[in-house]
């Protein structure tokens, strides 16, 4: 995507569009999270973190999406007309269109034609700086295009060349198609590779026996300058959207001498492209394997239930919606005090904090600490060594400390969750060797 006119050399003016399905007199977003002006506020963010400059939003209300053109054909003229009065030349629809949608809204409107989800995918390809990120993102991005290949012909000139070649028969759309799976192959086993990497990772944490406490959050929810107040660290935090990308892991220390790991992860939006998820997921299983989830909201935004709603509903996409969760509010110095305590009483528990000015990072901590210590307990068991499987979880989701052979089996002293403790106590049981 070309950012730059080719005829000024300036960021383009860009059109934002939604169209609004409507039924029974009730117009409706992302199951009604929020309202098509609060997302198209959002996508103008996002144009704007891209470089682009939104100029003006259009609403159209409909039945359903149109299967053509995503917009009626009168509205797609008009946007053609209001392309050119305002001097535009992009159009960012604020879904995600099939091929054909993208293909007849630009031959229609003569205006190029972006949606969401290739709008957030080029902003991950320019925030990607490690090896991994560049992967995940060029594995989204394939992930999007195949579906959405035509007989018109794709540029494949990112994929380089030599990969595949057309065979007897083969059309030139064949031939793309063949390459890009073929590419997607690639990139999952060179993800698979560092997936397998970051697990082995994961157990030497667990060895050392250090507490992992992931920050997840919505995009721009104040993750990063947290992490900076709390370790000391300077990871780069930024009032813009997806700043960081590739996880951040940093030590920090607990108020009664002990040491836990902070992770800043990837931050979540409404109506995150799946295929993003998708190739994300070894990133994700970060916080999916946490010991503790510190949910970090931003308290300053007047959605911040909505976002907070999106955020767990990710969560849970990536199988991490019941790994123990600690509310944190942040941004506190940017809200009036008579407005915490309403938003406080939506979050049972939660922490105020502001990572801008160290308002209530000591509390923050302490509270991570009784977290981790109230969900685990101290765990000694003779697990029989027909019972390698047990032994097996406590590696995978505890600290084991220590392991002590003998003639009855492995006696194994570790920390962990108080569920798993319980479940392996009753396998034990039903075993007859409790």
């Amino acid at each position: 995507m070309n950012l730059e006119s080719e005829a000024t050399g300036q960021a383009q003016r860009a059109i934002l569009v939604a169209a609004v399905t409507v039924r029974r007199g009730k117009a409706g977003g992302e199951d009604n999270l929020f309202t098509p002006e609060e997302s198209l506020a959002e996508l103008a963010r996002l144009a704007e973190t891209a470089g682009l400059v939104p100029v003006r939003t259009v609403i159209q209300q409909r039945p359903a999406p149109h299967a053509a053109h995503f917009v009626g054909s009168g509205k797609a003229a008009e946007l053609s007309e209001l392309g050119r009065e305002l001097g535009c030349g992009l159009l960012i629809c604020d879904d995600e269109l099939t091929g054909a949608q993208l293909r007849n809204l630009e031959e229609a409107t003569e205006l190029e034609v972006l949606d969401r989800s290739q709008l957030i995918l080029h902003i991950f390809a320019g925030r990607a700086r490690s090896r991994e990120g560049k992967l995940q993102v060029e594995l989204a991005q394939l992930l999007y295009r195949l579906p959405r290949l035509t007989g018109r012909g794709v540029a494949m000139s990112r994929l380089g060349g030599g990969i595949g070649t057309r065979g007897p028969g083969e059309s030139k759309l064949e031939t793309d198609r063949r390459t890009i799976r073929t590419r997607i192959s690639e990139l999952n086993d060179e993800i698979g590779e560092l997936r397998q990497h970051r697990a082995l990772h994961r157990d030497s944490r667990r060895r050392a026996a250090l507490a992992v406490v992931a920050l997840v959050g919505y995009t721009n929810a104040g993750k990063s300058t947290l992490l900076n107040r709390l370790t000391g660290s300077d990871v780069l935090a930024e009032d813009r959207l997806f700043v960081t990308l590739d996880p951040t892991t940093r030590s920090v220390d607990l108020p009664n001498g002990g040491q836990a790991l902070l992770t800043d992860t990837v931050g979540f939006i409404h109506k995150l492209p799946h295929m993003l998820v998708a190739a994300f997921r070894a990133t994700l299983e970060e916080a999916a394997e946490a010991d503790l989830l510190c949910h970090v909201i931003d308290a300053s935004h007047p959605r911040a239930l909505e976002q907070a709603a999106v955020v767990q509903r990710v969560l849970e996409s990536i199988g991490a919606g019941a790994r123990p969760s600690l509310a944190v509010l942040s941004k506190a110095d940017l809200v009036p005090d008579a407005e915490l305590p309403r938003l406080a009483h939506s979050f049972p528990g939660a922490v105020t904090v502001s990572g801008a000015t160290g308002q209530g990072i000591d509390h923050l901590l302490t509270a991570i600490e009784y977290e981790l210590r109230s969900r685990r307990e101290d765990f000694v068991a003779t697990i029989p060594y027909a019972r390698a499987d047990l032994l097996s979880m406590l590696h995978a989701h505890g600290r084991v400390e220590s392991e002590d052979y003998g003639a009855a089996g492995v006696t194994v002293r570790a920390t962990i969750d108080r569920p798993l403790a319980a479940k392996i106590r009753s396998e034990l049981e039903r075993g007859g060797r409790a």
